[in-house]
């Protein structure tokens, strides 16, 4: 059976904020992600960054578990058993060892994670950002510099969970 790893999971998910505190930096897209959104630096002053760097890695963890199941196709393999593959002496569950067996390391690579992390970025991701920025009445950049972000994010949190979990 595919046993996640917990911990790879957890560091997984703090991707979102290592890449946000790199991505959003004044020097990379921080001015132009501040315009865009009609923000400026005083009204960013006296927020609870506790607050919202604890709900981040929460959210993020989120994600790592649905994402999990983007990369790591024998996950959806053992869906199709499920429960009976939890049940020892089932033919589920010889089914499901007899699969880990045989394929249980296709594709369980980085490349592969990220690969599949970037497309859920552009195609979950870009269009989440693109609704709420149309209706918030942004504009393109709005939309281009959160959406990349996310992108990013996603690549680098499907690869490490594909690889490691």
């Amino acid at each position: 059976m595919v046993d996640l790893n917990i911990v790879v999971l957890l560091l997984a998910a703090l991707v979102p904020l290592i890449i946000g505190a790199i991505w959003y930096n004044p020097k990379v897209f921080g001015n132009a992600w501040m315009k865009s959104a009609w923000l400026t630096e005083e009204q960013l002053k006296g927020a609870n960054m506790a607050v919202i760097f604890g709900l981040t890695y929460v959210v993020s963890l989120f994600i790592c578990f649905q994402l999990s199941s983007m990369v790591i196709h024998q996950l959806g393999a053992q869906s199709m058993l499920f429960p009976d593959v939890m049940n020892e002496g089932t033919e589920a569950h010889k089914l499901g060892i007899e699969l880990m067996e045989q394929y249980g390391t296709n594709f369980r690579t980085f490349k592969h994670g990220a690969l599949h992390g970037s497309i859920a970025g552009i195609t979950i991701g870009l269009p989440i950002i693109t609704i709420i920025a149309l209706f918030e009445r942004k504009k393109g950049k709005y939309i281009f510099i959160h959406a990349g972000y996310w992108v990013v994010s996603l690549a680098l949190m499907g690869g490490i969970i594909c690889q490691f979990a």
